[in-house]
């Protein structure tokens, strides 16, 4: 067909594309004239096809259509008039001139919302469906035939342009070429507008949007959004006019603390909080405001209205200054009215439309290779000088609101003086316990205290909750790219290795870590951990799956790998830094947010890894860390509906009642590693000197403190007795001491309590008649240093034969020479299945061996390899689920189905 298309915005220019690769002939494109010299893009693309193209300022004077128009349209010889988006009053005699007539996109489901707001007004009247209509123009005022419409589900928090963007546009993009379709076929309807529920409401203006407070809060929100961004709702307060932008209901776990902000009106004052405004209705019900509007015009997070102006001003780097230089010539291109840019000039004063924020941000991207950049943060930063700043806090990573205050503990210790947080980190900010509660942290080196450390309540869990569930929903982490994550990832390990030494010093100083093992392994693994799995963030992949078809239709299925949202982390005191890598990396690169508990008496590199993600740019709220007891925070968490998922390290029996809490609560996912008793199976025929070594680092490795450790070890009887003859030897060249010391093998144990229970271990050992060789009894020096110790002749029954250590204590037991399959009788008889070990030469034996070993993990001819690539967990009640390697992943992702029929 022969289509004239008459409108204007991009919505028109997508409109007019489709329809000419439909194979359409568009004769002619009627728009409106140049604004500021810059053309509207619908005129723009016609003119590169060589579409004659005219622009009218006026269709008619005094209410009769112009002739010089009316010839000029008739003489291209249209067939139909597509309407996709038009601002002007076009005359009936040039709507009724073609042969099929008229046809025009309205962005309501009519005969509901006629006129020129309606968009507007289908959020400020509350509206759960949406939708458009495309109808046969008349003479009326949205009021003809309809030919189709469409309709879509309004969210909450849908504003004008969120409706827009995800529905209206794409939509109505897809309809407009269906009812030309449709008309070209001889099929288009002409359905009569039914007047029942109709409506017609006005164009909404700026001094018609003032708010109503005396109205319930939803019914405040709704004008809110139904006025953002134009013409935006305002009220009067703080002697200004203020206007309100991205109005949320969602305010679970927010608590109204906060200052005063008194509105005349108003049932009660706002309250300024980090969050932002929250206001109240009539129903003291409250809903949440992120960004006003002052009334010179610049925007600010609501968060900071009585915090002035930005506290200081970022020198740029020589880079940065070229940088600046190149993102001045952008805006000279896009304001071509501007004489010169300078640092006070406003990009909407200047001149610029919505359209150029979209063209301004997508240049900047481009030249700041990919930078994450939206169009929000133009209306946050209007001026050429504020969007400078902007930009360069974003590419330096801090492109949060203000610094982060952290007051730290300061200590001179290992020839450096390291600075450690103690306060909870909840939505990128370090602040107290509700109620100002505290906890002593222990030095187990020598018993003394370290500082405070601020104790978690469960309102604070709740606050951290609100703010991970707020990042991940509405926050900059669920709208970067997978690779701009892996980036931010990246950078946090790059920084976790600038900042090794202080934090392997902390290790040492919280968990009794031996130094230089917590450089390499505390340290160092969490490091590759978080390399390991940047690489991964954009690797994760769904699938394409091959399915009966519909016949005659045909259908296309696949998969998509979603992050399930805020998740739970609760780690154990053994390897403080580490677990927490293992766990919060994966779950991280699956595009989670999540709240850590760190174990209540190793909080401290828990807080300072908090720190090092603001350093990194991790948005706010994303990380969370909560020290504080397992009964309160723990269980909190564990209960929480808006947590979706627990990964648990700890004893059995606690992992079993955080698996009964996450069912009952809200049947979340949960992966738990739990107890061990690891069976290590030495035979005769092994390297002997490599099995005395590794079996000492399968049981002393860490203090015994090792998930890993192997519990139990069945030495073939031909070698035993040389066997612990060769492992005692060792045992007495151990130096026990500081752990600061580069030259001490053995630290003190982790806090008082365990030493008690190791004492009360050995005490059963020797009670059931065990024989002790050395070790057993707390080494006499201020402390928790436990002697290593090594028990022989232990038999089945016993209590030591059966149950975890956790602490430097190596079981042995005999079994008969060549009596292969008993022994593995005896290394399986065990609820527990974390890991294994086999010392062999015969690999016939090392295959079968590890074949029929009950464990998550088989190590052969070695012990403690772990490694970040390779997945890590229990079979039986050692839990279930994996850290480490690509099945870590899992455990953190949500799997979607998806079908279509074409």
């Amino acid at each position: 067909m022969k289509i004239a298309v008459i409108g204007q915005s991009l919505f028109g220019q997508e409109v007019y594309c489709h329809l000419r690769k439909e194979g359409h002939e568009v004769v002619g494109v009627f728009t409106v004239p140049d604004k500021d010299g810059k053309a509207d893009p619908l005129g723009l693309e016609a003119e590169k096809d060589g579409v004659p193209v005219f622009k009218y300022s006026r269709w008619r004077a005094k209410g009769q259509a112009l002739p010089d128009v009316v010839a000029k349209y008739q003489a291209l010889g249209a067939e139909l008039n597509v309407l996709p988006f038009c601002s002007q009053f076009i005359p009936m005699e040039i709507i009724s001139a073609p042969r099929h007539g008229s046809i025009i996109y309205h962005p309501s489901l009519l005969p509901r919302h006629r006129g020129a707001s309606a968009i507007n007004w289908t959020l400020i009247h509350g509206d759960k469906k949406g939708g458009f209509s495309i109808f046969w123009a008349d003479d009326g005022l949205d009021t003809g035939d309809l030919l189709l419409q469409k309709e879509c589900e309004v969210l909450p928090d849908d504003t004008v342009s969120t409706l827009y963007n995800r529905f209206l546009f794409p939509e109505g993009i897809k309809g407009m070429v269906q009812a030309v379709r449709l008309i070209a076929e001889g099929k288009a309807p002409r359905l009569p507008q039914p007047e029942e529920g109709a409506t017609y409401e006005g164009i909404q203006k700026k001094e018609t949007a003032k708010i109503n407070w005396d109205q319930p809060a939803e019914a405040i929100h709704n004008w809110i959004r139904g006025n953002d961004k134009v013409p935006g709702a305002w009220t009067e307060a703080c002697e200004q006019k203020l206007t309100f932008f991205n109005s949320t209901l969602n305010t679970s776990g927010l608590v109204p603390e906060g200052d005063a902000l008194p509105i005349p009106g108003a049932h009660r004052p706002g309250v300024v909080t980090k969050a932002g405004l929250i206001l109240f209705g009539n129903d003291d019900r409250m809903l949440l405001v992120k960004n006003i509007q002052l009334e010179d015009g610049k925007m600010i997070l609501a968060s900071n209205f009585f915090k002035g102006a930005a506290s200081s001003v970022l020198e740029l780097t020589e880079a940065e200054l070229v940088t600046a230089e190149a993102v001045r010539s952008v805006w000279q291109r896009i304001l071509p009215k501007v004489l010169e840019v300078e640092d006070s000039t406003d990009f909407f004063k200047s001149g610029a439309a919505s359209v150029d924020v979209v063209r301004l941000v997508e240049e900047v991207k481009e030249l700041c290779d990919g930078l994450e950049l939206e169009n929000e943060d133009v209306y946050m930063a209007s001026t050429f000088g504020d969007f400078i700043q902007l930009l360069v806090r974003k590419l330096r990573g801090d492109d949060e609101e203000g610094e982060c205050s952290i007051d730290y503990v300061e200590m001179a210790v290992n020839k450096r003086t390291v600075r450690m947080p103690h306060q909870l980190f909840i939505g990128g900010e370090f602040v107290d316990a509700e109620g100002a509660k505290t906890s002593e942290t222990i030095n187990p080196t020598d018993g003394s205290v370290i500082c405070q450390v601020s104790l978690a309540q469960v309102t604070d869990v709740d606050k951290a909750v609100a703010a991970a569930k707020d990042a991940f929903e509405n926050g900059r982490w669920g709208k970067i790219s997978a690779r701009d994550r892996g980036r931010l990832m990246y950078r946090l390990a790059d920084l976790m290795e600038q900042h090794q030494e202080e934090l392997a010093t902390i290790e040492a100083l919280d968990a009794g870590a031996v130094y230089t093992l917590a450089l390499k392994t505390h340290v160092g693994m969490s490091i590759q951990t978080f390399r390991y799995f940047a690489g991964w963030c954009d690797k994760i992949q769904g699938s394409t799956i091959p399915i009966n078809q519909a016949r005659p239709n045909r259908n296309l299925t696949l998969t998509r790998k979603e992050p399930v949202g805020v998740c739970g982390i609760i780690i154990p005191w053994n390897y403080p830094l580490m677990m927490l890598s293992w766990k919060t990396a994966a779950c991280l690169a699956a595009g989670n947010t999540v709240v850590i508990k760190p174990a209540q008496v190793t909080p401290l590199t828990a807080l300072k890894f908090a720190e090092l993600t603001l350093k990194a740019g991790i948005p706010k709220g994303v990380v969370n860390v909560l020290p504080g007891s397992g009964s309160l925070v723990g269980q909190r968490l564990s209960d929480h509906p808006d947590v979706r998922k627990i990964g648990f390290t700890g004893s059995t029996e606690v992992g079993k009642h955080i698996m009964k809490s996450c069912a009952i609560s809200n049947v979340k996912k949960v992966s738990l590693e739990l107890g061990g008793k690891s069976p290590l199976i030495i035979f005769a025929d092994c390297d002997l000197n490599k099995a005395v070594q590794m079996g000492m680092s399968s049981v002393f490795f860490n203090k015994g403190e090792n998930c890993i450790a192997a519990g139990r070890l069945f030495v073939e009887d031909s070698i035993h007795d040389e066997f612990v003859r060769r492992v005692v030897e060792e045992v007495r060249k151990m130096k026990v001491g500081n752990p600061l010391d580069r030259d001490t093998d053995h630290g003190p144990q982790n806090h008082h309590a365990h030493l008690v229970k190791l004492m009360e271990y050995c005490q059963h050992g020797v009670k059931e008649g065990a024989t002790l060789v050395c070790g057993g009894n707390q080494v006499p020096r201020p402390g928790f240093f436990f002697e290593p110790t090594v028990f022989t002749d232990v038999e089945d029954h016993m209590f030591i034969a059966k149950e975890e250590s956790f602490g430097p204590v190596m079981i042995i037991s005999r079994f008969a020479d060549g009596d292969l399959d008993a022994v593995l009788s005896r290394a399986n008889a065990t609820e527990f299945g974390l890991a294994s070990g086999v010392f062999t030469r015969d690999i016939n034996k090392a295959l079968y061996v590890s074949d029929k070993l009950q464990a998550g993990t088989v190590f052969v001819n070695t012990y403690n390899k772990t490694d970040v690539a390779a997945p890590f967990g229990g079979f039986k009640q050692s839990g279930f689920g994996k850290d480490l390697g690509e099945a870590a992943l899992n455990e953190y992702l949500r799997v979607k189905t998806v079908t279509f029929e074409y």
